[in-house]
């Protein structure tokens, strides 16, 4: 197993590069090419690297890591569900949760909702896992997770013509705007549902927290890779953030080429 420079002592200080998963290190919810996790190592010896996405960890250690290598060993951070589950050097941080934010009463209103919209959509095909609990969130489909990669790309295409995403959060902001909730699109087939705040811009309260520690390190220098970063994409808060350097790629392809230009890799 591959062994770096302890995080104070990388040669670029102070800095780390973090990344959105689908359509950035991975085409959407496929795996990671052999040479991104190259290039990744070798940024590695260079600076601090995490990733933030909104899936949960099984989903992340499908795509980006292996049998035999855990996600968390590839990454100095890993910020799943936006930094709602969150690990350092493969050691657990602290957690938080949609449900206990929520509360279950307002949670089943919501989903009932959801489901009794989704019922009455006329759309080309429906499959299944039409809302997907997680820890920090809620991620909704139309067309159902449970879909193909081929029936995905379909649908991608079709919504972006029909506007079925965007007019049901529409509807959804218009019936819980009260709550408090941000429905952000990101992906091909689905969109989220979180507390306002707990978008990726989360896992930058970890690096502030990061930097309070004894002996701690404050990252003053972080860049943001991701594919969704126009307004409404769900990395569109953490790519405008002030703290942030962000980068908009248009898959991991364009990823590789600004990592090697920016890092001289």
């Amino acid at each position: 197993m591959a062994t770096y420079p302890p995080l104070a002592e990388r040669p670029i200080k102070n800095t780390i590069v973090l990344f959105d998963v689908d359509g950035t290190l991975t085409p959407a919810r496929l795996s990671v090419s052999p040479e991104m996790l190259n290039l990744l190592s070798r940024l590695r010896e260079k600076v601090a690297i995490g990733f933030v996405g909104g899936s949960d960890l099984v989903k992340q250690q499908e795509q980006l890591g292996t049998p035999e290598t855990n996600v968390t060993s590839l990454f100095d951070f890993c910020f799943s569900e936006n930094g709602l589950t969150a690990y350092k050097l493969g050691e657990p941080l602290p957690s938080n949760s949609f449900i206990k934010w929520i509360g279950e009463d307002q949670y089943k209103e919501l989903v009932r909702f959801i489901l009794h919209y989704i019922a009455d959509l006329e759309i080309p095909i429906k499959r299944g896992t039409f809302v997907e609990f997680r820890n920090g969130m809620i991620n909704v489909s139309p067309i159902g997770r449970n879909a193909s990669t081929q029936e995905r790309l379909d649908y991608e295409k079709y919504d972006k013509e029909h506007g079925i995403r965007r007019e049901f959060v529409e509807r959804l902001r218009e019936r819980f705007g009260h709550l408090g909730l941000t429905f952000s699109i990101g992906g091909q087939i689905s969109f989220d549902v979180f507390p306002t705040g707990w978008d990726k811009t989360y896992c930058l309260k970890h690096l502030e927290n990061e930097a309070k520690k004894p002996d701690g390190i404050e990252y003053s220098t972080i860049h943001f890779f991701g594919d969704k970063t126009m307004v409404g994409g769900n990395d569109y808060e953490i790519y405008e953030d002030p703290r942030t350097i962000g980068h908009s790629v248009t898959g991991p392809g364009d990823t590789i080429a600004e990592l090697k230009a920016l890092f001289d890799l």
